[in-house]
């Protein structure tokens, strides 16, 4: 996979990342108030980071030579970026609030407000990505 497209596709799951941390966002903000209810996150880059470094990685690694396919294998094959989906993760352990809720309101607006500047980036970044190329094939 070529440059362009690479980044594009990270490009393109940020986005979709970052539209699905809005919506958790909204729904923990809009239940801030409903008794014992418990706030999400989404969980996405620590395992896109994993994913990159192991494919970074991926020839370094010790290897033993097996002489039969029954053998245990030294290594696990890389997994792709590509295979790295955001998981909503459910927050059980903490409480807030004396009614069960462990919402902080205050909170979830700055994180509102944190995703809706990181998806502005983001946009600006796929467009000057565009840009490059359209620029290229003008010339």
């Amino acid at each position: 996979m070529n440059s362009f497209s690479r980044d594009v596709d990270l490009l393109h799951r940020a986005l979709d990342v970052s539209s699905l941390r809005y919506q958790v966002s909204a729904n923990n903000l809009a239940n801030s108030e409903v008794p014992n209810f418990k706030r999400s996150s989404v969980n996405f880059e620590s395992e896109l980071k994993r994913a990159m470094e192991r494919e970074a990685h991926a020839g370094e690694e010790f290897t033993m030579i097996t002489t039969d396919p029954r053998h245990i294998q030294s290594t696990k094959a890389a997994a792709s970026y590509q295979d790295v989906t955001p998981k909503t993760v459910l927050d059980y352990t903490s409480t807030s609030k004396a009614n069960g809720n462990n919402v902080d309101a205050e909170e979830e607006a700055m994180l509102i407000l944190k995703t809706q500047l990181q998806y502005q980036l983001l946009t600006q970044m796929e467009s000057f990505e565009f840009s490059q190329v359209k620029a290229v094939l003008k010339k």
